[in-house]
């Protein structure tokens, strides 16, 4: 009999949603941050809220195409919202959750616009109440979806101010004051935690927020007497609000992580610069990027890419080293990403030559570039650099030394060269072997390490055996050597190297120039007339011709007689 194995117990559904999230990518909507760019480039700069409702109509308009979420076609209407199940699709990805903001955005852009022109005409008031509600209907719809265990607690919690914001701004204009102040303070006190939680580059939005709020809190405030004032205790224990520490914490966190900061040799550097901190986040996946390319030719061309983003960001980061001392740190390290970079398109460069003096020249480069690196006062007292950079250098002149060998090799200069294998293998063996390198520098030294012995062997016996022909008496020839060409003199032979040599003289090229006939200028149009006499009997055994008999020669031919 075969023992059953025992099936394992099926996951449970907490298991299941568990490994459903780690596989997704985590959402991040900085819902503030978008909206504000938007309204500053079309429109509220000037306060004009009749462009920025047009723009926001072109952006639900380019969303739903892109995002293949249309409502109906040019003849029908279909609605369409974004739900739950866009949102946890692997192939989705942030722009769904601006389609419920834009709409919110779309809304409220227009009671905005409303309230300018009640002014005049006190009927448009309720008007703007139905934009607002309708605006806070769509709020509550992006705050259902920032629910989700895919976005993360920066989204979350700017979703939950947002809509706090947009209901208090209803509620002021229904002038329900208590409500209103609760939910504009909730939406203070969210921004205010977010800004403490951010760096400083990300934080001027959010104050400015805390701001415009204000004033608001304070009519609030006047109508309803400051005995009823809203409770902060109070607005903690609510819902909304239930795990804001926890929130705070990881929106820490999941910025910490984002490249706020950079870790070189154990300094902290601050990235405090937008365009310099993208470029950083774009190059995390340059190694894989070089790994999976085709040949070098694909890993240089990857790299030359790199150095035209990589110019422009150094030159970025220099105009602000003039203003602020607090970045040379992050310069410097620009600096040690170039030079290493480089490094490694020269040791790329190094495969596709066979010339060993072109792997000399472009060792020489790496070593200087280096060493003024390792000299750059950011880690000129920090001894992990200082051992890194040594242990780099202590590589590089040892492939120089080789190189250099191979190149006396090549000249024939048996001697020199066997002196330079002997360096440098006696500079390899110096190098520790549990030191790992980038991978094209690992396996040239690997290369380098298994074939300097063999060449030294080879350079010592061809040393050898030039000493013994020096030695051996040589019997002098004499040289013949003559301007005449080969072809000249085929019937003559001599012992000339010339002929062996590269450029034998065997013949003249171009050859000699030589006269020959040119043709009749006129030409003799009478000579197809002339009868020309008959010169039979002048030649040999030519016989003249016979002329023809009389008639009495016929006579005779007739009847018989007369022959001969």
């Amino acid at each position: 009999m075969v023992a059953e194995e025992p099936t394992q117990n099926p996951p449970t559904d907490d298991q299941t949603s568990s490994k459903k999230s780690e596989s997704l990518k985590t959402f991040t909507l900085e819902i503030l941050k978008v909206i504000k760019n938007a309204q500053q480039q079309h429109g509220l700069r000037h306060g004009d809220y009749q462009r920025y409702r047009g723009y926001c109509s072109r952006r639900i308009r380019r969303l739903r195409k892109v995002l293949k979420l249309p409502q109906g076609d040019r003849r029908h209407f279909k609605k369409r919202d974004v739900t739950e199940t866009h949102i946890n699709d692997k192939k989705s990805d942030e722009r769904y959750l601006e389609i419920p903001l834009m709409l919110s955005e779309r809304c409220w852009a227009y009671a905005m616009q409303l309230r300018q022109e009640a002014n005049t005409e006190p009927r448009k008031k309720f008007h703007l109440v139905q934009k607002l509600r309708k605006a806070s209907v769509y709020a509550l719809q992006l705050e259902e979806l920032c629910q989700q265990e895919r976005c993360d607690a920066r989204t979350k919690l700017e979703s939950q101010a947002y809509v706090a914001w947009i209901h208090g701004s209803l509620q002021f204009e229904l002038q329900i004051w208590t409500k209103a102040a609760e939910n504009l303070k909730k939406s203070q006190m969210i921004y205010e935690k977010l800004a403490s939680a951010l760096p400083e580059d990300d934080q001027a939005p959010y104050r400015q927020r805390v701001v415009e709020i204000t004033p608001s809190l304070r009519y609030c405030a006047y109508n309803i007497g400051d005995e009823k004032a809203v409770d902060l205790l109070e607005l903690r224990s609510q819902g909304i609000l239930e795990n804001f520490d926890a929130l705070v914490t990881q929106s820490k966190q999941k910025t910490e992580a984002v490249l706020h900061e950079v870790q070189w040799f154990g300094i902290k550097i601050p990235v405090r610069i937008e365009r310099v901190r993208l470029f950083l986040l774009s190059i995390e996946g340059l190694d894989d990027s070089l790994v999976h390319a085709e040949n070098n030719q694909a890993k240089i061309k990857i790299l030359e890419n790199l150095f035209i983003d990589l110019r422009d960001i150094i030159s970025l980061a220099r105009g602000v080293v003039r203003t602020e001392k607090q970045d040379q740190l992050l310069l410097s390290y620009l600096v040690s990403i170039k030079v290493e970079r480089t490094s490694q398109r020269h040791l790329l460069l190094m495969q596709q030559t066979k010339k060993p003096q072109d792997w000399v020249r472009l060792l020489d480069i790496i070593i200087q570039q280096t060493t003024e690196l390792s000299q750059n006062e950011s880690v000129k007292d920090v001894k992990v650099a200082q051992d890194y950079y040594v242990k780099q250098l202590q590589v590089y002149k040892a492939l120089r030394i080789y190189y250099l060998a191979r190149t006396q090799a090549t000249q024939k200069r048996w001697k020199e060269a066997m002196v330079l294998y002997d360096l440098a293998s006696k500079a390899i063996a110096k190098i520790p072997t549990k030191t790992k390198f980038i991978q094209e520098l690992d396996e040239l030294l690997k290369s380098v390490k298994d074939n300097v012995d063999t060449d030294k062997i080879n350079a010592q016996a061809n040393c050898v055996l030039d000493q013994q022909e020096d030695q051996s008496i040589s019997v002098p020839q004499k040289v013949y050597k003559s301007k005449k060409p080969l072809i000249d003199r085929l019937d003559e032979f001599r012992e000339e190297p010339q002929l062996l040599s590269k450029n034998p003289n065997i013949v003249n090229l171009p050859p000699a120039m030589e006269p020959i006939p040119a043709k009749p200028l006129f030409y003799d149009l009478a000579l197809n007339f002339v009868e020309l006499p008959d010169l039979t009997e002048k030649l040999e055994g030519g016989q003249p011709k016979q002329k023809g008999a009389g008639i009495s020669g016929f006579v005779k031919g007739l009847w018989g007689w007369g022959k001969k």
